[in-house]
This record gives C-alpha cells, sequence and structure tokens, in this order.
C-alpha cells in the first residue's frame, strides 16, 4: 500500500498542479493582451511558449524536487493509509492524460516520419542558396505546399507549380518565411505543447495559449522575412495571395505537430497577413527586434529561476516537512 499511495499521490498532483498552473498562465495571458500586442511577434510566441510549457514543467518540478522525496523520507511504511475513490479518481485521470500525451507523441512521430516518406518518394532535391537544410521539390501535389518537416532533421518541401507560379522574388520571400521558423525551432516546440496538452485530458486548459502563440510564431515568421527590406515584405505579400489562390475549393491540408506550413489551418488569415506586411513595408521592418533579443528570453529567465529557486529550497528539511504535511492534509480532505 506504501507504494501504490505514493504512485497515487504523484498522478493525482501532477495533473492538479498541471490544470491549476494552466489556467492561471490562460488567465494571465488574457491579461496581458493589450501588453503583447505592443510586442514583436517573436517575442510575443517566446512570452506565450514559456507560459504554456512552464505549467508541466513546474508540476514536474514540485514532483520530483519536493513530493517524492518528502513523502520517501516522512512517510511511514505502516501508516495506514488507504487510497480513497476520490483520490483514486483523480489519479486515474491523471494516468489517462498521461497516457494520451506518450501516445499524441508517438502518434505525432509517426505521422510526420510516414509523411516525410511519402513526399521524399515523390520528390527531387534541388538547391537554393537562400536556406540551408535540405530541400525538395515534390511533384504532382494537389495542395501548395511549401513547409518544413521534421523538428530535429528539418527539410524544406515546395511544391512544383508552386516553384513555377512564384517570382525569383516571391519564392525567396517565402522561403525567408520558412527560414523563420527553422530560426525559433517553431516544429519543436508545436510537438511539445501538443503533448503537454494531451496530458490535461478533457479539461480545456491552455488552448487559448495554443491559438495564440501559432498566430504569433506564424506572424512572427512574416516579421523574420519582413526585416531584410520593404521589398521582401511586399514579396511575401504576393507570395501569400498567388498561393492562397492556388488551394483547391473546400480542401485542407492536414499535417502533424512537426510541419510548419506556409499556410495552415491555425495561422491568422491571408487578408490579416497581408496588412501586417504592407503595413511594415511603410515603416522600417528592421526596428522590429531592435530588443526582441533582449526582452524575449526573461520569461525563459523567469522559469529557469523557478526551478532553480525550487531545487534549492528542497535541500532544506524543513521544506520537505511542511510539503508532507500538506499532502497529508490532501489525503484527508480527498477521504
Amino acid at each position: 500500500m506504501y507504494t501504490f499511495l505514493g504512485i497515487t499521490l504523484v498522478l493525482a498532483l501532477l495533473l492538479t498542479i498541471n490544470a491549476t498552473a494552466t489556467m492561471m498562465a490562460a488567465g494571465f495571458g488574457r491579461l496581458c493582451k493589450p501588453l503583447l500586442r505592443k510586442c514583436s511577434a517573436r517575442t510575443r510566441a517566446e512570452i506565450l511558449f514559456v507560459m504554456r510549457i512552464g505549467p508541466p514543467v513546474l508540476a514536474i518540478v514540485a514532483i520530483v524536487a519536493f513530493m517524492i522525496p518528502s513523502y520517501l523520507i516522512y512517510e511511514p511504511h505502516a501508516s495506514g493509509e488507504i487510497v480513497s475513490w476520490k483520490l483514486g479518481l483523480l489519479a486515474t485521470l491523471s494516468a489517462i492524460g498521461v497516457g494520451f500525451a506518450i501516445s499524441r507523441g508517438i502518434r505525432t512521430w509517426l505521422a510526420t516520419r510516414a509523411l516525410l516518406k511519402n513526399w521524399l518518394a515523390n520528390s527531387t532535391r534541388i538547391e537554393l542558396d537562400a536556406i540551408s537544410v535540405p530541400t525538395f521539390v515534390l511533384q504532382q501535389h494537389s495542395f501548395p505546399i511549401i513547409a518544413v518537416v521534421g523538428a530535429l532533421r528539418p527539410r524544406l518541401f515546395i511544391c512544383d507549380h508552386v516553384l513555377d507560379s512564384l517570382t525569383t522574388e516571391e519564392l525567396a520571400a517565402a522561403v525567408a518565411h520558412e527560414c523563420g521558423h527553422l530560426a525559433a525551432h517553431d516544429n519543436l516546440k508545436r510537438s511539445v505543447m501538443r503533448v503537454s496538452r494531451a496530458a490535461l485530458l478533457l479539461i480545456p486548459c491552455g488552448r487559448s495559449l495554443d491559438r495564440a502563440w501559432s498566430e504569433a510564431s506564424e506572424s512572427a515568421a512574416d516579421e523574420h522575412a519582413a526585416q531584410q527590406s520593404s521589398l521582401v515584405a511586399l514579396n511575401l505579400a504576393s507570395a501569400l495571395v498567388r498561393i492562397a489562390r492556388m488551394i483547391p475549393s473546400g480542401q485542407r491540408q492536414e499535417i502533424p505537430a512537426a510541419v510548419s506550413a506556409f499556410l495552415s489551418d491555425d495561422s491568422p488569415g491571408v487578408k490579416a497577413r497581408v496588412r501586417r506586411l504592407v503595413e511594415l513595408a511603410a515603416s522600417d521592418p528592421r526596428q522590429l527586434v531592435s530588443n526582441a533579443s533582449i526582452v524575449r528570453f526573461v520569461p525563459w529567465l523567469v522559469l529557469g529561476l523557478f526551478v532553480v529557486a525550487g531545487v534549492t529550497i528542497e535541500s532544506r528539511p524543513h521544506v520537505l516537512a511542511a510539503v508532507h504535511h500538506f499532502v497529508e492534509h490532501v489525503v484527508v480532505v480527498l477521504s
């Protein structure tokens, strides 16, 4: 019963801390919307990503650094405590959520591998000076594809009729957009968020942050290209319009999380992106990142300080004793 109770508490607290922190982060994100709009899109995307993955990271740190050590040190083996149905139900939901997260991670990997295998079999490699990752021309695909596939070993795919339709300048601008996704490791970030969202099971926490991050990351990739010059911003807007007109009526392209597509369902609308690019072209787009390199690392610094502070505090015996007392109180409440 000692081991079973410990596992049950770990699962129950993992879900509780993750869900509570995610709800707080989502609420904080709504309150900060006016401030986030004043940041560059890349800075906004970095902040939203840390807000999204911060709760599961803090939940894991709380369990590993506080709950498990306090339980092993202060919980007697013959305490006589049993797992109540309330605690058992909470732990079961958490276990199912963790199972869904692992399953989604595996399915994302398998779907990405299958898509990559299919596209590689129907494509030929080309060389583009504007990008360093392997680039392929996808043959006879109905959807106008420009996409980076893979989180760790990315490859760029461009559909043949897209390559024939875009001008040299428009293609360069579209490739610069994809370089923005590559520089930010957006495929990996999207995959991590999809997996962590599955861990919350049916609780719709963090979905607003997911949508906000998707929009911000797409806008950030546009800004990454536009920073080269106002002419590149206009060429990218032209490429967006041209490719949007090539999409077959009523057709959607289902893509795994580890794929960044030039036009995707979770990105801002084409009109909004074109309007933003025209605004950037009318100003000086190079000013977008004047302070982003400093500001966008602040949330990472805060998250890192939380982790370091937690590990430092955990080394003090009276802290673990207090944590064990709190866990005992939770067990009583759920009995």
